[in-house]
């Protein structure tokens, strides 16, 4: 008999005595020791993909695990993992892990390792986290006596590889979580690399919202027969989320969003930027308006990102604005709504940015703010989920990809909004002309100006170069300036 997500054993049981234990962890299989503190913690009945994945992972199977944020999926992997460490009975050695697990930022995986250090609590294992922004003289001296769960980012986790300061040959469970998340952030290299160094057999967990031709292979090469489960349809939110959307002009945003912040004075809320230059810019007018907001995104320092967080959870401040990057491993169950101040490139990441609330069983609220130019990236977005977001406001044929096309004028060179004529600038140097739209942060780019770089844990710029900006310019003899000038220091003086 075939059985839905979660049901296993229920199906077959018919008094409600038997459902009552299997909805106990003790049913899952897991020892006393570690289900024990789970009720002080809160986890009294197990969510549909701890239910489905505990016992899988117990039997020691790969999983390759399609669920959303906020459904369970640290503690799925998290518990059956202790259990396993704890039947070895001995420490790990000098500069040695036992559990890998990789996420993409750095909130994540400290979001991760709080819960697993909640797991570990009563027995002998440590926990230890690797990330960037942090002081890898001391994550260092902290892999020198060993590990028997590592959390880390992949970025700074090939760092402390290359300088010798972890050997992970001796790792028999590696995990991925939000597999997709390290995909977009071309973290795909940086995950074979990875892959190929951990120690041969182990048993491998990846979890994913979305599921991508990249991610699919990526599970086939290094996942063992793994069991698929999948609580909900790739792109498909959370059901205890209700979206809206508005459709408003650009310059209209920051007015609708201060008048519906001020109907919720003392609800938390999240509010997503495409970059971190307009997070910080909306904070700071969200400051000035009167509201307690702070901001997280890759121009912070780890302290400060920290801080913000901490201060939000605390409920100090009532308002986070955030971008994809950072708000990634953000778990705070008592946020309410989720602002879409400005619609993703990527239609995958709205799915995440609405997981942000809803968590734990909860309800919350999620909406978007579409202007004139951002008509199409909604309309893939509710083609991603298979549905339509309900309007709460405005014009929906408003949007550009909805106008007639012969309101389309094509834009010829020269006749754009910039003024008319020929773009001399533009002849003269067909390089400066060129632009390239970055996919992740949505920015226009042209050969001169700054790129978006993610160097591993956090986005930086950099500059494009001329190719010869290093090399000493040469005056009228082909010898270089430089080498003049030696020859003529070394000339005797008459």
């Amino acid at each position: 008999m075939s059985t839905q997500p979660g049901q296993h054993d229920v199906a077959r049981c018919t008094n409600n005595e038997s459902i009552y234990i299997l909805n106990h962890f003790e049913a899952l299989g897991l020892s006393p020791v570690i289900t024990k503190p789970l009720s002080a913690l809160g986890y009294d009945t197990p969510t549909p993909i701890q239910r489905e994945g505990i016992p899988l992972l117990l039997s020691g199977q790969d999983l390759m695990g399609l669920a959303q944020t906020g459904t369970g999926k640290t503690a799925a992997f998290g518990l059956p993992l202790v259990q396993h460490l704890l039947g070895i009975g001995t420490k790990p050695a000098s500069r040695t892990v036992r559990a890998l697990i990789l996420a993409p930022t750095r909130e994540l995986v400290n979001q991760i390792a709080v819960n697993m250090r909640t797991f570990v609590r009563p027995t002998h294992l440590r926990v230890t986290t690797v990330v960037g922004g942090s002081s890898i003289g001391v994550q260092i001296r902290n892999l020198s006596r060993g590990t028997d769960i590592l959390v880390a980012t992949p970025g700074r986790l090939l760092d402390l590889v290359d300088r010798r300061a972890v050997q992970l040959e001796t790792v028999k469970f590696l995990v991925l979580d939000e597999a997709d998340q390290m995909l977009d952030l071309g973290f795909i290299h940086a995950l074979r690399k990875i892959a190929n160094l951990v120690g041969t057999p182990r048993q491998t967990m990846l979890f994913s919202a979305t599921m991508p031709k990249q991610i699919a292979d990526l599970s086939r090469a290094y996942l063992t027969d793994p069991v698929r489960i999948e609580m909900t349809p790739p792109g498909r939110a959370a059901d205890k989320v209700r979206q809206t959307v508005h459709f408003v002009s650009q310059r209209a945003k920051s007015d609708l969003l201060k008048s519906c912040l001020g109907e919720r004075p003392d609800d938390l809320s999240l509010v997503f930027s495409r970059t971190k230059h307009g997070a910080e810019k909306l904070m700071k007018h969200l400051v000035a308006s009167g509201f307690s907001a702070g901001s997280i995104h890759g121009n912070k320092s780890q302290g400060q990102r920290e801080r913000a967080i901490k201060a939000f959870r605390s409920g100090e401040i009532r308002i986070l604005v955030a971008t994809d990057v950072a708000a990634r491993g953000i778990d705070i169950p008592g946020v309410s709504h989720v602002y879409n101040y400005d619609l993703p490139e990527v239609a995958e990441n709205y799915i995440h940015r609405i997981g942000r609330t809803a968590r734990a069983g909860a309800g919350g609220e999620a909406i978007a703010f579409c202007s004139p130019d951002q008509g199409k990236l909604l309309r893939g977005i509710e083609k991603l989920m298979g549905l339509g977001i309900e309007v709460a406001g405005g014009d929906p044929s408003a949007t550009e990809d909805n106008s007639p096309v012969s309101e389309k004028k094509p834009h010829h060179r020269g006749q754009g909004p910039g003024g008319k004529g020929r773009n001399r600038q533009s002849d003269r140097n067909p390089r400066k002309s060129s632009h390239r739209k970055q996919a992740s942060g949505g920015e226009i780019e042209t050969g001169n100006e700054p790129q978006r770089v993610f160097d591993g844990d956090r986005i930086s710029e950099k500059r494009d170069r001329p190719a010869n900006a290093n090399r000493p310019q040469k005056g009228r003899t082909g010898r270089s300036t430089s080498a003049k000038w030696r020859a003529r220091r070394r000339r005797p003086a008459a």
